[in-house]
């Protein structure tokens, strides 16, 4: 079947018992829905299963999902399944929260303006005003708002309040350098992503990639992670590493640091905009190609 026509997304959670594919699948098959793409998983850890599936509906323009909804759920009660459908062309609403590096904020605002990723950015948000012109540049409103440690409980309260202005489903930290609060971080859970230079052994305080030259490492790397209130611990979405070595200073070292950072934070934004993100606890099934 060829069919140009966007598909809807369904995912689905339910505890781990038999028929679990089935229910789905045969009801989107009764409905004379067809399935494009499906993954499942087991997650024999936590007894709950996973399912992700891309299908056309019967009736592209007549598709109702209030009443996909009512008449799926009669057969997922039955395996107490959570389900969600997001329709074709969807484009999850961004703010992008920044200090001063513009490394990933360049990359993530070029693929946003060429379409690679599928999101609206109504809205970038620094604690410094360094970045502004570029914002500007694309036509994107430019909130500063600086913060102290006096001022912090205002200035993240302004943040809230913008998030909820702008209706944002999603917030990414593209080299936020600033320290969430707890608070902050509940407010947030579940819809931040964030993004970290992941080096090994693991080189904390200042000049990290400074601290790495000096002891020899042979690879660096970045780790883009849901926020949660443990300090760059929360639920792994991707990571990716480049092999350095001896003739790299560093300011390679930080070069090749900020390219891994830029494309590791771009795929964790892809899967998670794409729904193919599950939390199990504090781990991530990813439901990929």
């Amino acid at each position: 079947m060829t069919n140009m026509t966007q598909p809807w997304i369904f995912t689905a959670r339910c505890p781990s018992v038999v028929g679990t594919v089935d229910v789905v699948t045969r009801y989107l098959a009764e409905a004379g829905h067809y399935i494009e793409e499906i993954q499942s998983f087991d997650d024999r850890a936590s007894g709950q299963f996973f399912i992700r599936i891309e299908f056309l509906p019967a009736e592209q323009d007549a598709f109702a999902p209030e009443a996909f909804d009512e008449a799926f759920g009669a057969r997922a009660a039955d395996f107490s399944m959570e389900w969600n459908l997001t329709a074709p062309g969807h484009r999850t609403r961004m703010a992008i929260m920044v200090s001063k590096y513009d490394h990933c904020l360049n990359d993530l605002l070029y693929r946003y303006r060429t379409g690679q990723l599928k999101v609206e950015v109504p809205l970038i948000i620094s604690n410094h005003p360094d970045l502004e012109e570029l914002a500007k540049w694309h036509n994107i409103p430019y909130y500063h708002l600086p913060v102290s440690a006096e001022t912090k409980p205002q200035q993240e309260a302004e943040i809230v309040r913008l998030l909820d202005e702008y209706d944002i489903e999603l917030v990414v930290l593209a080299r936020y350098m600033q320290v969430l609060s707890p608070w902050l971080c509940e407010q947030l859970d579940g819809k931040a992503i964030n993004i970290h230079h992941s080096l090994l052994p693991g080189f904390k305080g200042a000049r990290p990639y400074h601290q790495a030259w000096e002891k020899g490492v042979k690879m660096v790397g970045a780790t883009a992670h849901y926020v949660n209130n443990d300090l760059d611990e929360g639920p792994i979405i991707a990571q990716g590493i480049q092999e350095v070595g001896h003739a790299h200073y560093p300011e390679d070292l930080i070069a090749k640091g900020q390219d891994v950072e830029r494309i590791t934070l771009f795929n964790a934004l892809k899967h998670h905009v794409e729904r193919r993100v599950f939390l199990s606890g504090d781990r991530t099934i990813i439901l990929s190609h």
